[in-house]
């Protein structure tokens, strides 16, 4: 939120910051429904007013990880979007973060030492279940930029098909990344056992053994980042980790996707 909130300050917008579950009435996003419960306002009311105060609207949605039909609808995102009437930006979705995957695929094109790097994507442990939208984004931008992209994770964690095609898939991460020029590593849970977190997989937090076999890697990850869970302080305290250069990489491209959409030239493709 504040990369994004520096980015608008630095094109002179005002920007004003609402936690809805906090700062305003409960929403509901049912048509139909006689609203006689705890719903106090309707999200095509709250959305239509928000747009008449904003010039451009950012949200920010997370996933409840148990009903996946439910979270891939992105029925938040698309009541506002139908209702706000203004230019919008997902700041994260249910099922995708693209301002984290543009910061992330400049990075990568910074960093690059040949045209078409190899890119893995791989699995990391946590204590909880978390949502698929990072890597899910991750994926999808890397394959539209043209990148060689590989995904290890365990078996049954295969991210949804709709966000893989043309990314080889394994589920050993070893195999995985030899020959790697970037790691990007990041915890998901299941889309298959949709919401479950993996049991256990300690083995597969990335260590400075793991990229012996690589090509000189840099590694990645969107933060926060759990130290020697998800990824071995080693990487992140040396030469190799790039993780300071994605976040500040956040703000410029935010910055790039607010002013493309006040202008009007919508330049920018997701």
């Amino acid at each position: 939120r504040i990369s994004t909130q520096k980015a608008a300050e630095q094109l002179g917008l005002n920007v004003m910051v609402m936690n809805v579950n906090g700062d305003g009435w409960a929403l509901e996003f049912e048509d139909g429904v006689v609203m006689d419960g705890t719903k106090v306002e309707h999200v095509r009311e709250a959305a239509a007013v928000l747009g008449t105060y904003c010039d451009l609207i950012g949200l920010r949605s997370f996933p409840g990880l148990a009903d996946r039909d439910r979270d891939y609808g992105e029925r938040v995102m698309e009541a506002f979007i139908r209702s706000c009437r203004v230019p919008f930006v997902s700041l994260e979705s249910a099922t995708r973060h693209p301002l984290q995957s543009l910061a992330d695929l400049v990075t990568v094109t910074e960093q690059r030492r040949t045209e078409r790097p190899k890119v893995v994507l791989t699995w990391a442990p946590h204590i909880k279940p978390l949502p698929q939208a990072v890597p899910n984004s991750f994926a999808e931008w890397m394959l539209a930029a043209g990148m060689d992209l590989t995904i290890a994770n365990p078996e049954g964690f295969d991210l949804a098909p709709a966000f893989t095609q043309g990314a080889t898939v394994v589920h050993d991460q070893q195999a995985a990344l030899a020959g790697a020029d970037f790691v990007y590593v990041k915890n998901w849970s299941s889309y298959a056992d949709y919401g479950r977190k993996h049991p256990g997989a300690r083995a597969w937090m990335l260590t400075p053994e793991r990229l012996a076999g690589t090509n000189d890697a840099r590694v990645m990850h969107c933060l926060p980042v759990r130290r020697d869970l998800e990824l071995g302080a080693a990487i992140l305290d040396g030469p190799r980790s790039l993780v300071l250069q994605q976040a500040d990489n956040r703000t410029w491209a935010a910055q790039a996707v607010l002013l493309d959409l006040l202008d009007g030239t919508h330049a920018l493709k997701p």
